[in-house]
């Protein structure tokens, strides 16, 4: 994620230098670990965190058992992989459910922390899990608070219950009832931001908290707020006794220490990171996918969940039959890119593929958001015709295509390069998984993406 660039290039800097040193002396641990706690704190990670995360990797990265190992770099590498895993809360946590509904979701958290903007995109999570969400606006102090939350919830097609300017806690207690009369299974109350040192305000949160009874206190936390972001977590889990934590901008790009930091000061999970703007940019807070993201190896399993929910499955069934049969066009490459796109930002697409991230830094690899609206527009200023049989695209046809998606004549020729070098490349992995399948093995591909990158995938230098 883009908040962890700085902190994953500098980690990575560090032990490339580990293994091109072959054997290890304690000497050779301790500068590294020197470099790895410089980074950390660079990154704003809260000092205390930092401290006790050395001392742990230490005492395991100095023993006999790694530093005589045949690959002491790579030992190390693991031991930093697992603390940091662990430094995050070790495994997923999930959602507490009510044995009986409707579960209650309470959201908390700084004025300007993005809860009504997570609140929805927490109602588009649960709805695709099969949930019946209700969003109740019990935020009375910001200007146009509830209005947001109406918008909201027509967007996410999610119910919104509100009652103006009222009592907060009137508010919440009604909307828990409204749920259950109504039977919607689960209800998220967004409240109003507030400073933390705001005895007022943290009160009236207090009796919210004492009317509903909720099965979850999730706290909603800027990735970026930096140190101040664990005095919050602090206050607020000691008044209120949060069960977890909603980090948001992950896909910023400052130094993100809060999401190192705020679960080791609380002893609370990070449930959901917020990676985008988007209604559905919200994803489950996997500990063990982000320190391989951080550490530069990584996260396919996220990208192919991803890849399941961005796909249709039965275009994905008719494309390899097309592959079967060499019939792969421009509007197959077209509809591929238009669910590569619905992935996510490619910038964060691209940190999930093991080891491009570094490949991409060596060969400053630039990813251009727009470049594949241009090869869009290209492909619709087709006729169906040409889309379907590109070998019949002529001069004149590439000059009044250019003209049409507002492009040079030299984007269409390398556009139709591409994908003639990718259709050939299609047929031949096609072939290929279809010798393995005969022989009783199978190729690793994404879920529908076909067997290969779409063309000039990822778009920039070539």
């Amino acid at each position: 994620m883009a908040v962890f660039e700085s902190l994953s290039g500098r980690l990575q800097e560090v032990f490339r230098r580990l293994r091109g040193k072959g054997k290890l002396t304690e000497a050779d641990v301790n500068d590294a670990l020197r470099e790895v706690r410089t980074a950390l704190l660079a990154a704003d990670v809260n000092f205390r965190v930092v401290k006790d995360f050395i001392a742990r990797v230490r005492e395991r990265a100095v023993g006999a058992e790694v530093l005589e190992s045949l690959t002491p770099a790579q030992q190390v590498i693991k031991i930093v992989y697992e603390e940091l895993t662990a430094l995050m809360g070790g495994e997923h946590a999930k959602l507490s459910v009510a044995p009986k509904p409707p579960t209650v979701i309470l959201l908390v958290g700084l004025q300007g922390s993005g809860k009504t903007t997570h609140a929805g995109k927490l109602a588009v999570h649960l709805r695709k899990q099969g949930r019946r969400p209700l969003l109740v606006a019990a935020d009375v102090y910001r200007p146009a608070a509830v209005r947001q939350l109406q918008v909201l919830g027509e967007k996410a097609g999610v119910p919104v219950f509100q009652m103006g300017q009222q009592d907060p806690v009137a508010i919440a207690r009604a909307g828990v009832e409204h749920a259950r009369s109504t039977g919607l299974d689960t209800v998220i109350v967004d409240t109003a931001g507030r400073l933390h040192v705001d005895d007022e305000l943290m009160g009236e949160l207090e009796r919210i908290k004492a009317a509903v009874s909720p099965h979850e206190v999730l706290l909603v936390v800027d990735a970026m707020a930096g140190q101040d972001a664990v005095n919050v977590a602090e206050e607020f889990h000691r008044r209120l006794g949060i069960d977890g934590i909603i980090l948001t901008k992950l896909d910023g790009d400052q130094r993100g220490g809060a999401a190192l930091s705020v679960r080791a000061v609380t002893g609370r999970p990070i449930k959901f990171a917020g990676t985008g703007e988007k209604l559905d940019a919200l994803e489950p807070f996997h500990p063990e996918r982000m320190a391989s993201r951080i550490l530069g190896m990584g996260d396919v399993l996220t990208l192919i969940e991803k890849a399941q929910e961005a796909v249709d499955a039965e275009k994905a069934m008719a494309l390899a039959k097309k592959l079967a049969k060499d019939q792969y066009t421009l509007e197959d490459f077209r509809d591929q890119l238009r669910q590569m796109r619905r992935l996510g930002p490619l910038e964060q697409i691209l940190s999930m593929i093991p080891g491009l991230g570094r490949l991409r830094e060596l060969q400053d690899l630039k990813v251009d958001e727009k470049e594949l609206a241009r090869v869009e527009a290209i492909i619709n200023s087709m006729t169906v015709q040409e889309r379907r049989h590109p070998e019949i695209i002529d001069g004149s046809r590439r000059r009044r295509i250019a003209a049409g998606s507002g492009t040079r004549v030299a984007d269409v020729n390398r556009l139709l390069r591409q994908f003639e070098d990718t259709r050939r490349l299609m047929k031949q992995m096609s072939s290929m998984e279809r010798t393995l399948a005969r022989r009783g093995g199978k190729g690793p591909r994404l879920p529908g993406l076909g067997p290969g990158l779409p063309p000039g995938f990822p778009p920039g230098r070539r």
